[in-house]
């Protein structure tokens, strides 16, 4: 038998919008994250009477790839979402999902946590919203195992987090409304599993140091409105060294991406993808035709994409 809040929910339809992120930002290493312009929208519709079956349509990225399974983020945001309101969940409910897809898999834009807020978010919303913004949050740095994509994801703009015994706390502020990103997206994947294999269990003291004074300055710019500081906070020296060794254009995208401008750049995640930053059209042509270049000639296909920050976290478009 299905229980009879569930009962009421069947056919009952949520869609959420949900940005893609880019964590770390150079020396912030899985505590800060920022909020882009580039979204998935997903539908989901509750099947009580559907023997567990999960019914999911994919078009844009990950389409023919995404599986409809337990396992799949959003279905896991979904379930974790319902259980924490209402219980167990009883055997036979069922889902259809529809996806239309703007952000990359494996490329380091958050698209993973991005299904995973948005089956939080959406299975919330059919619920009537009895899980707050925390209680989110914390479901998502469960099942993403940490918080910098997720707590930017949800809330949008530019977010530091961290998690405790305590919870997870996230302190959220605006990014300006002229700055972009200029995003190169490699054809290759980078797995965040296999980027994090490759990272040592001891750094030197110095590195650390230089790490935490980056982040000190480099949040205190931001939030003060000193977005030149972006250049010492997208300097790296915890992940970004040893990741090059995996990913040896790393370096030189970088390099082309300051030289021509760029007010920071910096591996985004844990890969593929590299964001830099600039607040004028001449600049961000500059850095386009600079990271092209660069990876033309060391042979790394890919495109360029230039977005804006994004204010909004995930969303609510409609539920009914």
């Amino acid at each position: 038998m299905v229980s009879n809040w569930l009962a009421e929910l069947d056919g009952r339809r949520a869609t959420v919008e949900v940005p893609a992120t880019s964590a770390n930002l150079g020396a912030g290493y899985d505590c800060l994250g920022l909020a882009l312009a580039m979204t998935n929208r997903i539908t989901l519709e509750v099947r009580g009477w559907s023997r567990g079956e999960i019914e999911l349509t994919a078009d844009g990225e990950g389409a023919g790839e995404l599986a409809g399974s337990a396992d799949n983020p959003f279905v896991r945001g979904v379930v974790a979402a319902m259980e924490a309101a209402r219980g167990t969940l009883p055997d036979g409910v069922g889902w259809r999902i529809e996806m239309r897809n703007e952000i990359p898999l494996s490329r380091g834009l958050g698209s993973s946590a991005a299904a995973t807020v948005g089956g939080l978010v959406a299975a919330n919303a059919l619920l009537g919203g009895p899980l707050a913004t925390r209680d989110l949050l914390g479901l998502a740095t469960t099942i993403e195992g940490h918080s910098d994509n997720a707590a930017a994801a949800l809330l949008g703009g530019f977010v530091v987090s961290a998690a405790s015994a305590e919870g997870v706390e996230a302190v959220r502020f605006d990014v300006p409304r002229d700055l972009r990103a200029i995003l190169f997206i490699p054809e290759s994947r980078l797995s965040t599993a296999s980027m994090r294999r490759v990272l040592p269990e001891l750094v030197p003291r110095a590195d650390a140091v230089a790490n935490l004074a980056a982040v000190a300055i480099g949040v205190a710019g931001l939030a003060s409105r000193r977005y030149d500081l972006l250049r010492r906070l997208t300097v790296d020296r915890l992940h970004e060294p040893y990741r090059a060794e995996a990913f040896p254009q790393l370096p030189r995208l970088i390099e082309s991406a300051l030289g021509a401008g760029a007010i920071g750049a910096c591996l985004s995640g844990a890969g593929s993808t590299v964001i830099a930053f600039a607040d004028s059209l001449a600049t961000i042509s500059r850095i386009e035709a600079a990271l092209l270049a660069t990876a033309a000639d060391t042979d790394l296909p890919g495109r360029v994409s230039v977005v804006a920050p994004r204010n909004a976290g995930a969303t609510v478009v409609s539920s009914a």
